[in-house]
């Protein structure tokens, strides 16, 4: 500022010199309200540049508490997203198992009833086999033996008729 008003002074000084009518006391006054220009210009730079930087500052301020915020609000949302994911996974896989215990259930149990009802069936034509094994061959014993019976019975009257046949020939 002080170099301004030196290179000013020392212009007007030149100027002034170059006619004929100088005048010291309207160069003064000529430094006089340039210094005062020069004053005030400096002032309201000087007061321009403050409200600039408060303005500056506020709006770096709202800057810094909206992202501060945004974030808070981010990371809450992160946080609840996990715990709702964590959760609805829990009760998925809780889920799920219950269901495949259910139906391991159900099938050992239908295994199960399929099998004695197998063995059931099993046992039953096994038993009815052997019964009616059981019953042929009684039967065909039965008539084997009365057939021998039979047999032995005609044998015996036929060789008995042959003796008396020859007995009673002689």
């Amino acid at each position: 500022m002080k170099k301004l008003m030196k290179v000013s002074l020392l212009w007007i000084l030149l100027y002034s010199t170059t006619y004929a009518e100088f005048s010291f006391g309207e160069m003064f006054k000529d430094m006089k309200e340039v210094a005062l220009t020069f004053s005030s210009d400096a002032k309201d730079t000087v007061a321009t540049m403050k409200d600039s930087a408060v303005e500056v500052s506020q709006s770096a301020e709202r800057t810094s508490t909206t992202l501060s915020h945004d974030a808070k609000d981010s990371i809450a949302k992160v946080s609840d997203d996990s715990k709702a994911m964590e959760l609805n996974t829990s009760k998925s896989v809780s889920s799920t198992l219950t269901t495949i215990s259910t139906d391991t259930k159900e099938t050992v149990k239908n295994t199960s009833t399929d099998i004695k009802d197998s063995a059931t069936v099993a046992s039953k034509e096994v038993t009815s086999s052997a019964l009616a094994i059981s019953k042929d061959s009684a039967d065909t014993i039965k008539t084997i033996s009365t057939d021998g019976s039979k047999s032995i019975k005609s044998v015996s009257t036929n060789a008995n008729e042959s003796i008396q046949s020859v007995s009673s020939d002689d």
